[in-house]
This record gives C-alpha cells, sequence and structure tokens, in this order.
C-alpha cells in the first residue's frame, strides 16, 4: 500500500528471530492494454515529503504553527477513538496476536519500539520476528529497503498502541510486494503457514497491487488473484481476521510501473477481496488533547485520498446484499475507516536512518489499518475467542446502526469524496458508501457489539 509520509532519514538493533518454512468473475470494460511493462521493484511506502522530521515530537498546535499539517500521537488517537474506558475495563489485547506482514522488515524494530513506548508511556512488548525467507541484509541507501522499513515501523507501533498488551508478531518476507504478483506468493504463503501453526488472531495487511495489474485482467481471466486467496481461505477455516489497507490514490491506484495511475476508476487486491475486511481513510481534525475539533471526513487532502469503488474481479458477496443500491453486482470497498490522512498524520519513530532526527509523521490506509487491527485484538479479547471474518457482523452493525439507531459505535461519515488525480471518486453519504464504507468507530460502543456477534 502506498503509505504516505512526511520522513527524513540508522543505526542497527537487532532482535531475536524465529524462521518459519474459485469466485465467479465480473466483466466491466477495460481499457485495451499492450503487453504488461517490467515490474520495477518498490516500497509499498511512497509520496514522501522530504526533510521533515524532528528530534522529538511536536504537539498538534505546533505541527501547524511549524509545519503546516496536523499531526498526532497515539495518546490523541486513543481519546478520539474512545478507547480508554476499554482500558480502565481491562481491554488491552490481552491474551490476543496481531500478525504484521511486510517486506524486509525493519532491523531495528525492537529498539524503536521501546522508544516509542517510553515517549508516550506505553508498556512495552517484545516482537516476535519470523523470517519467511532468507531476508537480505538491510542496506539504508536501498530505497526498497528502508520504505519497508518506515512501513514496518508504523504498522508495528501503532497496533501495539491500540492494543497495547496484544502479542505482535512481524512476519518479514524476502521479496517486495509491487503492482502484479511479484511478492505476493511469499506473503500468502508466509500467512498461510503462520494460521496452520494456529498463530495470530488478526492480520494486518499494508499492501495491496492494482487487480488490473495481474496477468489475465485484460481479457478476464482472473486466476492469477484466485490462485492467490489461499490463504484468506486458510484464515477463514481457522477463524482468523483479514485486514487490508484500500489504498492511497482514491478511485484510481497505480499501474505495474508503479509510477502511474490508472486514468479511471480501479481497486485494488487484496483489499477487494470478500474473505477480507477492507480498511479505508478518515481525517480527523484533533486538538492537543486527542478531542475532536469537527467531525471526522474522508480522507482527500492533497497527499493522497483513500481508497475505495468496485471490484472489477469478485461479485456483490452476500454480506453486501444490504448495501446493493450502492455497489450494484460487485464487491465494493472499504468496509470500514480509520486515520489516514497526512494533514493529521501520526508520529513515529525510527533510528534504522537519519537517527539524529528520528521521528517523523505517517499517514496513509497503511496507517489505518494496524490501527484498526489493534481494534480487532480488543474485541477478541471481550469476546474470549477469535472473531473471524468480521464482515457478515459488520454489515449487520450498520444496517442495525442506520434503520434502527442501535448503539453499535459505528460513527456515519458523510463529508468528502475520494477523486483523486482527475478521476471522479465516490461522495460520502449518511450509511455505507464508496468512501468510508460504514464510516468510522467510538471503540468504547463497537468493541462490546462486535464482540457479541
Amino acid at each position: 500500500m502506498k503509505l504516505i509520509s512526511i520522513v527524513s532519514r540508522a543505526a542497527v538493533v537487532g532482535v531475536v528471530t524465529t524462521t518459519v518454512a474459485g469466485v465467479a468473475a465480473v466483466a466491466l470494460p477495460v481499457a485495451a492494454s499492450a503487453a504488461p511493462p517490467a515490474f520495477k521493484l518498490r516500497p509499498a511506502i511512497t509520496g514522501h515529503v522530504e526533510r521533515v522530521s524532528r528530534t522529538a515530537p511536536l504537539s498538534t498546535s505546533d505541527c501547524v504553527a511549524q509545519i503546516g499539517i496536523h499531526c498526532y500521537s497515539p495518546l490523541q488517537y486513543r481519546t478520539a477513538y474512545n478507547l480508554n474506558p476499554l482500558y480502565s475495563r481491562g481491554i488491552t489485547g490481552k491474551g490476543r496476536t496481531i500478525v504484521i506482514v511486510d517486506s524486509f522488515g525493519s532491523p531495528t524494530i525492537q529498539h524503536d519500539l521501546e522508544v516509542f513506548d517510553a515517549q508516550f508511556g506505553l508498556p512495552n512488548t517484545a516482537v516476535q520476528v519470523v523470517k519467511a525467507g532468507t531476508i537480505p541484509t538491510f542496506d539504508p541507501n536501498n530505497a526498497d529497503h528502508v520504505g519497508w522499513a518506515q512501513e514496518t515501523t508504523l504498522d508495528v507501533e501503532y497496533a501495539h498502541a491500540m492494543a497495547p498488551d496484544a502479542k505482535i508478531v512481524l512476519v518479514e518476507t524476502p521479496v517486495a510486494e509491487t503492482e502484479g504478483v511479484t511478492g505476493l506468493p511469499e506473503m500468502m504463503n508466509a500467512e498461510k503457514a503462520l494460521i496452520d501453526k494456529g498463530v495470530g488472531d488478526v492480520i494486518s495487511q499494508s499492501f495491496g497491487a492494482t487487480e488490473n495489474t495481474f496477468p489475465g485482467f485484460d481479457k478476464g481471466d482472473f486466476r492469477s488473484i484466485q490462485g492467490l486467496r489461499y490463504a484468506f481461505t486458510d484464515a477463514a477455516l481457522h477463524g482468523v481476521t483479514v485486514l487490508a489497507a484500500s489504498g492511497d490514490a482514491g478511485a484510481t491506484d497505480y499501474q505495474a510501473n508503479g509510477e502511474d495511475l490508472y486514468p479511471y476508476p480501479v481497486n485494488s487486491w487484496p483489499s477487494s477481496d470478500p474473505l477480507v475486511t477492507s480498511i479505508g481513510g478518515t481525517q480527523l481534525n484533533l486538538d492537543n488533547t486527542g478531542k475532536r475539533v469537527s467531525n471526522d471526513v474522508v480522507w482527500n487532502d492533497g497527499y493522497g485520498a483513500t481508497g475505495g469503488g468496485l471490484s472489477h474481479v469478485f461479485p456483490r458477496p452476500l454480506f453486501q446484499a444490504g448495501v446493493r443500491n450502492v455497489v450494484g453486482n460487485h464487491r465494493g470497498t472499504p468496509d470500514i475507516s480509520m486515520s489516514a490522512a497526512v494533514d493529521g498524520g501520526a508520529w513515529v519513530y525510527y533510528s534504522f536512518v537519519g537517527a539524529d532526527s528520528p521521528w517523523h509523521i505517517f499517514g496513509g490506509t497503511s496507517e489505518a489499518t494496524p490501527i484498526f487491527a489493534g481494534i480487532v485484538a480488543l474485541a477478541d479479547q471481550q469476546a474470549g475467542r477469535r472473531l473471524g471474518d468480521i464482515n457478515a457482523a459488520l454489515y449487520l452493525l450498520g444496517a442495525g446502526s442506520t434503520r434502527t439507531h442501535l448503539p453499535t459505535g459505528l460513527v456515519d461519515v458523510t463529508s468528502g469524496d475520494n477523486s483523486f488525480a482527475d478521476v471522479t471518486g465516490f461522495p460520502a453519504g449518511p450509511g455505507y458508501d464508496l468512501s468510508t464504507g460504514w464510516g468510522t468507530i467510538d471503540a468504547n460502543k463497537f468493541v462490546p457489539a462486535l464482540a457479541f456477534l
């Protein structure tokens, strides 16, 4: 997923590691295409705004004054999403495991998490690193390595911040995910291996590839995607929740070269998979304590915009029957949304490069996804079991929230759209929409409601 960041650039700290060894197609009009271009390997994190880093995190008001954007700490997100009452009742993710999947990982992840936790008064945890193959030695001059290390750090720090007592398992794969199929088999193999070993209650995936870039897509042959779904079918069988970021380029996404956007609406996998919960992005406007100054809106701040729209591969799943007026005959994304704006980004600490100025601001649905992974871990703990595929429950809560006004904890987002790069997107509105799904959450209500179903 194209994580957006406000970044700069280093020391290496070691961590203890271990090693792991048919859907109906929907035909939509697609543009004629020549032979696919050669894949360009690049990290999931792009769109950097360079030279913005700090020796320590700033308050929101100082960020606005000095940088011109809003910035938030995990403590502000805890207030904004009303998580503190859950923590006071002992709902902290204890006994649950979040699996985070990233290419290459970070050489300093344990040290960096400890510094991050100390800064914000969070309890520390030991990150279990699982190497799914031979991981190349980190090269601070390799943009792929640096980008994925940034992604890894964001994922680990914010999943942990939301569910502080959940176990974090970081799975490092040896090949970078790019547009198309490069790297994805390694990721799916790693996920399935852990699922089969009984490891993980929720899997957080901050990566994706545009459906159109998969071999055969332009001919209506979707076997290259269908052949990668085995980890998700395995997750469903074992009751593991799978999440994926919906994208950071609004209603469009990147072509196979990783540089150019499609000039028409597209969608990305695995976010578009019906066995996956798709996480979109909102923009929060918070004060220095985390209280809302105004309602959340669709993330579309000029740095990027939340992914969302209709799948060209998957038909409407049963759980979206109640929103057929929005999605038609296709799988629609996202399902739910959390904070993703760069103008409202998250403070992240890393030291693998630029250790003299190690605090950075990150946004993107790559932020929203680990945040929501933490929420699912809390709900798993409250339920006393794995919740597994939560899509049916999520849409049941959505129907209850909009039709009978039950206190489900879903908070509708009704302002904004995800038009981006001259591609017309989808407006937010009452109920389910193709820019924020069911909106966002009040965790104090949402976690018990999700756990109940």
